[in-house]
């Protein structure tokens, strides 16, 4: 824990010492450095030393002893912080691992990630084992602590207070949240209320998630402990959070690609002023990044004519001070954690070398030192296994309610006008059959789909927040032959034609995370979807579908592992049945 606490031992603070004495050598100098520095924001001049994971010395001069230390001119080029995400999904079908290496060969080397998949399947033990493995990585990876599942559950134990306590404390959880519930807080929820409180008196952080929020429910939540947000959709909801002393993190997400639109809009309201205001990409499926991670956002804020320095600082600068942690992360300057990009162009933050925990990442564009290995297995992270059969005769849609969807991931009810006794459906419409079952085949609910997709035949997914199985699709027969298929391949997603599997991404992580590449999964997801399109899926983004269906943070009803469940009333409306 000491090593945790305090990131560098006392031996490792001496050495450091002896490195600016002049008595060790730095491991690496970036000679002739032209910097962004964030406390004067300027861009200065400097010779920066490294010693080994961290930035020793700033200033003029060049180390007496060089004896095997690496010097490397930066004259013509620009150095900045190592960019943040600090609010990443890092579950979008890769892994976290896989989105780390991704992201810091393009200059993000800080993730602030959710915790939602790790409390929601793993005991206490093996989850904060396997965060602290992560730490390992040239990526600095903090993480979230959630106070509810944002679905309902058949068994709370994943909410136990101990889970809670040991996730809350621990030192490289930084923040509480997002506050998905947060309606329940107001109307009288006084447990998450008091791990909102916990949160509060270890002084960090609370992430909101508070869409569409008036100023009067702001205000109430602001009083709760609730100190950023990241659901503006307009530059006024934007300036609402600003007025009220937020801090506001912009979003540019796959089905919120907004941050255009709030830059020129919150510029024409007067907006001049961005230190409390951060970027996001909200976790994005794979190929949303194919154009790069906060590098890209950094791009947007350039182009719409934001200030270089803020465009940076919302990146870097800002959530480092605003998280608490700008005396490790943020800055360059001696005590920092040895992050930094290297640009050919100020107006292009898409770095050529990057820097992270003081090894080269990525030099002169070619990407080294990150292995696309990782242990999942020793912490519990294995294959998904399916030991239960399904049948066809298993499936009756006599239920007289489905579901509808408006977009990517608002549901609402509607009166189903078929008769569910036929096991094959037309393609004329956009009506299919829909089925969630227990990863463990002990429940499921059927019932109608409208609006998924017109000529989807059967599909199976394990990708779902829980881990537990949708089947959709216009064939009983090609749905259960999507089952079959998802079983044999041990989770992630199946699509059935005539009984021929015609497009399958294996999730080999829990059903829910692919082992494979960034790269390697962006191709899985795209080839996927393009066959989903093809076949009538007509909305932004299938994959948030699928991890929202359950989701009832969202309105207005939702299929989770209690039944059919009214968001607003908070109502089971047709149980799940036991098989």
């Amino acid at each position: 824990m000491t090593e945790r606490l305090y990131r560098w031992t006392k031996q490792r603070l001496r050495q450091q010492l002896a490195v600016v004495q002049g008595e060790k050598a730095p491991s690496l100098v970036l000679k002739n450095a032209n910097y962004l520095n964030f406390a004067r924001r300027k861009w200065l001049t400097a010779n920066i030393w490294i010693a080994g994971d961290r930035i020793v010395y700033v200033g003029k001069d060049m180390p007496a002893n060089t004896n095997n230390t690496e010097v490397v001119d930066c004259n013509n080029k620009r150095v900045v912080p190592g960019y943040i995400e600090h609010h990443a999904h890092p579950f979008q079908l890769y892994n976290p691992h896989s989105f780390a290496k991704y992201a810091s060969a393009r200059g993000t080397t800080t993730l602030i990630n959710d915790n939602m998949m790790f409390f929601l399947h793993l005991e206490k033990k093996k989850a904060l084992s396997l965060i602290e493995e992560l730490d390992k990585l040239p990526t600095s990876m903090f993480w979230w602590a959630r106070y509810d599942p944002q679905t309902e559950l058949r068994d709370e134990e994943p909410l136990s207070n101990s889970k809670m306590k040991e996730w809350l404390e621990h030192p490289l959880v930084v923040q509480g949240g997002e506050l998905t519930a947060w309606p329940k807080v107001l109307n009288g929820d006084d447990s998450t209320l008091h791990w909102m409180q916990e949160t509060t008196r270890l002084r960090k952080p609370i992430e909101g998630h508070l869409p569409g929020a008036s100023e009067r429910t702001l205000a109430q939540m602001a009083l709760l402990g609730v100190t950023c947000d990241h659901e503006a959709i307009t530059g006024e909801e934007v300036v609402r959070r600003l007025d009220l002393g937020y801090t506001t993190s912009l979003r540019h997400s796959s089905i919120r690609p907004d941050l255009p639109k709030l830059f020129k809009e919150i510029q024409e309201l007067g907006v001049d002023y961005f230190e409390r205001c951060l970027l996001t990409t909200d976790g994005s499926p794979p190929s949303f990044y194919e154009q790069g991670v906060m590098d890209n956002l950094i791009r947007i804020a350039l182009d719409s004519g934001i200030d270089t320095i803020d465009a940076y600082a919302m990146a870097s600068y800002n959530a480092a001070k605003y998280y608490q942690l700008d005396h490790k992360l943020g800055m360059i300057a001696p005590g920092r954690i040895a992050h930094l990009n290297i640009l050919d162009d100020i107006n292009n933050p898409t770095p050529t070398s990057v820097i992270a925990k003081g090894q080269w990442i990525l030099r002169n564009g070619r990407e080294c030192n990150y292995s696309n290995e990782f242990p999942w297995e020793k912490y519990g992270i294995n294959s998904y296994e399916i030991d239960w059969d399904l049948h066809e005769d298993e499936l009756h849609f006599s239920m007289p309610m489905g579901i509808e969807m408006v977009n990517s991931v608002i549901l609402k009810p509607y009166q189903i006008p078929i008769e569910g006794t036929t096991h094959v459906l037309s393609t004329e419409h956009d009506e299919s059959f829909f089925v969630m079952i227990d990863k463990h085949g002990e429940w499921h609910i059927a019932t109608m789909i409208k609006g998924f997709a017109t000529h989807v035949s059967g599909f199976a997914s394990s990708f779902t927040n829980t881990g537990d199985i949708i089947l959709i699709g216009k064939n009983v027969s090609d749905m259960v032959a999507a089952f079959q298929a998802l079983k044999e391949q041990r989770g992630g997603m199946t699509l059935v034609e005539e009984g021929e599997v015609i497009g399958r991404i294996e999730l080999e992580l829990l059903g829910i995370l692919s082992s494979k590449t960034m790269e390697g999964v962006m191709e899985d997801e795209k080839n996927f979807v393009s066959l989903l399109r093809e076949r009538g899926y007509k909305h932004e983004d299938p994959i948030y579908s699928l991890l929202f269906f359950s989701s009832t943070h969202l309105p207005y009803i939702r299929v989770t592992q209690r039944g059919i469940y009214d968001v607003k009333k908070k109502t089971v409306l047709f149980p799940a049945i036991m098989r």
